[in-house]
């Protein structure tokens, strides 16, 4: 195949890109430019697409002898995934930047690119396992739970599938890939994992978006609506958060509380027992099917709703525009806004952003 390589200056891509030429593949390396005032170096672990990156990556597809470009995204970039990042937010809502560059950057716009070039597939560095099947190309969770990154691949489409590539799918530990680029002798072998939002390297998110969004007092109520506390700004606030709420009044049960709710329109916080964060329901009309579509309307599955989070078996109902998922055990703090991804065994179903919940716990119960 002519594949492409998406190289982003970590021991993970550069590994991929390694055994996509080993494996006999025409391939060339494409580093992602997202920032047009990228940072220059990493702060350890946090952030990435820095110019060091950038330069890591080159100097891995020099090793590997294969030809290597810089490509510009920045405006995909911040168009589908920060933009997004700051209107789900004023919209009460807590998105996952991950997925939606998956989604809109490395899945769509350069696979389009890299398809209109004459490229066969687009190669990454993520843990995960795609299967050929008489029904078509499935997508799977990796060989090693600890690194399976099929959560935040769930957001691919059929069409996508077919011209992916995942090299690292079977590896059964992250320390053989680490093992891997040494022996290749690879610059990037000890590299340090990055976290956090990548556009946010500092990880102050609620600074961050105060900048951005703007920070306005308003009220947190309790469930019954009456006010208990204020704050300074509902977007600094998430579903299950428990610390910084600088309450007023004291619980009746003298228990800490959680927060519940965000309410953009009037800018207000809702907090409750721990007990209330438990949802029956979860639905979301903005979803995708990796693969085959499901052949009924109701069907079973187990469901993912953070990317380290433990699949829960769940019943899934379509109907018509809309995915509703109850779980047979009750989730604990979804919040409107986080991915919801369904698997049936290994295999990723398809996806959906959560739009509504349902809570276990009846106001007043």
């Amino acid at each position: 195949m002519r594949v492409l390589a998406a190289m982003s200056g970590g021991v993970d891509s550069a590994v991929a890109a390694a055994r996509a030429v080993e494996a006999g593949h025409d391939v060339v390396g494409v580093h992602l430019a997202l920032s047009r005032a990228g940072g220059t170096l990493r702060a350890g672990s946090r952030g990435c697409c820095t110019i060091e990156d950038a330069m890591d990556a080159r100097r891995a597809a020099d090793k590997l002898g294969i030809p290597f470009y810089v490509w510009d995204f920045s405006e995909r970039f911040r168009d589908d995934v920060i933009e997004d990042f700051v209107s789900e937010y004023r919209a009460g809502r807590t998105p996952n930047p991950c997925m939606r560059c998956n989604e809109k950057i490395k899945f769509a716009a350069l696979l389009e690119r890299a398809v209109e070039l004459g490229f066969d597939a687009v190669c990454t560095g993520h843990y995960a396992t795609l299967v050929d099947t008489p029904d078509g190309r499935e997508l799977h969770r990796a060989s090693d739970a600890a690194k399976d990154q099929s959560y935040v691949l769930g957001v691919l489409t059929e069409a996508q599938l077919a011209h992916t590539y995942f090299p690292l799918g079977s590896t059964p530990s992250k320390a053989v890939v680490r093992a891997e680029a040494e022996e290749r002798g690879l610059s990037v072998a000890q590299k340090p994992d990055s976290h956090d939002i990548c556009f946010i390297p500092d990880g102050d998110t609620r600074g961050w978006l105060a900048d951005r969004v703007g920070a306005e007092k308003g009220e947190i109520l309790d469930r019954s609506g009456a006010v208990v506390g204020t704050h300074e700004g509902a977007h600094a606030f998430t579903v299950g958060q428990r610390r910084g709420l600088q309450l007023g009044v004291p619980a009746a049960d003298g228990k800490p509380r959680f927060v519940l709710e965000v309410r953009p329109v009037n800018n207000t916080v809702v907090v409750g027992p721990k007990e209330a964060l438990a949802c029956a329901e979860i639905s979301g009309d903005r979803f995708s099917w990796a693969g085959r579509a499901p052949s009924a309307a109701t069907f079973a599955c187990h469901v993912q709703i953070r990317a380290h989070a433990d699949p829960v078996p769940a019943t899934a109902v379509l109907d018509g525009g809309a995915l509703t998922v109850r779980p047979e055990e009750p989730f604990d703090g979804v919040a409107p806004g986080q991915t919801a991804v369904l698997y049936d065994g290994t295999r990723v179903i398809g996806q959906f952003t959560i739009a509504r919940t349902v809570s276990a716990v009846p106001v007043g119960a």
